[in-house]
């Protein structure tokens, strides 16, 4: 798999594909509201990206840039096979991956300098704490940090943090999360419990990470998130990610979709048995009304954006 994410116009978002995934979606576009992609890495990088815009009929027209303005440029490719040997080589950080078309450099204007924050340092200090505990979550994108940095503080009659402001205290955090876990070793406890969760899918459990903000609206629409063969279902939400990022372990919430306890208590095993086989300790006393914990936790989840 390639370590990106490709996001289309139609909105899709894909999360670390194959090489043949990758050509598939090149190949695709060209149609009304499905004319480009932009591939990004994993974890993605302020202002690192790979683009192709194309209308059925015409020529490939792609761009990348290497982190700064005068480091953005252009080509133009006949076919999509020259795009996607581009593309690959530049998700495999190939070198020579843009030898094979003629790039120009794109004139993107002068950079304008962000303002810094006008804030007094408990607010500063309450919006930065609020951003870390949800970037340590590590499920939010760059993009979503920074419109919680820009709405946090906001009152009916203030607004102090400006959205480019939001942007540049977001990427900053980001980065900086971004280094600590360069010195992560080995498989951490979230990629246990996503593989564990991968398990329950396969066993026909819908199985969801970071789901929805709260009880009420998981339990409200986890139900839309099942096939047609689907026995329970497993969750957690923000409130949840929260808890487990502060070292609080997790909650998980279940149930079966037929309402019965003696499903819903059948659901719970399936759970503690695919966390356990996971190497993930949990605490349970088998009553259906009771969530599963998973305790002790070390939430270390890698960012993707």
């Amino acid at each position: 798999m390639l370590e990106i994410v490709v996001k289309t116009e139609n909105w899709e978002r894909h999360v670390r594909v194959s090489e043949g995934e990758l050509a598939g979606l090149v190949r695709r576009i060209g149609g009304d509201g499905d004319r480009f992609l932009v591939i990004q890495r994993i974890p993605d990088l302020p202002d690192v990206f790979a683009q192709v815009w194309h209308k059925a009929g015409g020529d490939y027209t792609l761009e990348y840039r290497d982190g700064a303005a005068d480091r953005h440029f252009q080509a133009t490719a006949g076919s999509p096979e020259v795009v996607i040997a581009a593309m690959t080589g530049w998700a495999r950080q190939e070198a020579g991956w843009h030898s094979g078309v003629t790039w120009s450099l794109l004139d993107m204007g002068p950079t304008r300098e962000v303002p810094p924050l006008d804030l007094g340092e408990d607010e500063r200090a309450e919006l930065e704490k609020r951003v870390r505990e949800v970037l340590v979550g590590g499920y939010a994108s760059r993009a979503e940090l920074a419109e919680l940095a820009e709405e946090y503080l906001v009152t009916e009659d203030r607004r102090p943090v400006s959205r480019r402001q939001a942007e540049a205290l977001a990427d900053r955090l980001w980065l900086e999360r971004v280094g600590e876990q360069a010195e992560w070793q080995g498989e951490t406890d979230p990629e246990r419990l996503t593989r564990a969760f991968a398990a329950l899918r396969e066993a026909g459990i819908t199985a969801r990470e970071n789901f929805t903000c709260c009880r009420n609206c998981g339990q409200s629409e986890i139900g839309d998130e099942g096939g047609p063969d689907a026995r329970g279902f497993v969750y957690f939400h923000t409130q949840c990610t929260d808890s487990a990022a502060a070292g609080q372990g997790l909650m998980l919430l279940y149930g079966g979709f037929d309402g019965s306890s003696d499903t819903t208590t059948a659901v719970g095993h399936e759970v503690v048995a695919a966390l356990e086989a996971v190497g993930l300790r949990t605490e349970w006393d088998r009553d259906p009304g009771q969530a599963v914990t998973v305790t002790p936790l070390d939430w270390r989840r890698r960012l993707v954006g």
